[in-house]
């Protein structure tokens, strides 16, 4: 074998693994992103009646968790009937419903009231609404799904 067959001989599958081809994960690997998963799919649902808890961010890490480390899970995210039209439109090119840009520039409006009446110090209040208002500049920016 010459050394440029032997270096090509040494490439990996991991080396030209792309999206479409994962190589399977260990198992430690597997609980850990199935309990990143889990964990990020309890904050979520509690973020749904908490007001200043993000559930979006939430629910789309944890749908990429199960989608690694549990097919059911993924599917049963797909398929919810409250987070999978949100789940799958950011799979669908990222993007954003108008409903939520709405649902999520209220819900920011209502926190960024209650920083202003309860932060301790001016700057603190600047900080989290400095904070909601570049996550909403972004968000308004994202593209919303085709009818």
């Amino acid at each position: 074998m010459t050394p440029a067959e032997d270096s090509t001989a040494k490439t990996t599958h991991a080396d030209t693994a792309g999206p479409a081809t994962r190589l399977p994960l260990s198992r430690p690997a597997r609980w850990a992103l199935l309990a990143l998963a889990a964990t990020c799919l309890l904050l979520g649902v509690i973020g749904v009646v908490v007001p200043g808890l993000p559930t979006t961010p939430f629910i789309l890490l944890a749908t990429w968790a199960a989608a690694r480390s549990s097919p059911r899970l993924h599917a049963w995210l797909l398929q919810h009937r409250l987070f999978g039209p949100m789940v799958r439109d950011w799979q669908n090119g990222g993007t954003v419903s108008r409903r939520a840009k709405w649902s999520a520039t209220i819900a920011m409006g209502v926190c960024a009231a209650i920083i202003g009446f309860t932060a301790p110090r001016p700057w603190m209040t600047a900080v989290g609404i400095g904070c909601m208002a570049v996550v909403l500049a972004w968000l308004w920016r994202r593209p919303e799904p085709s009818a």
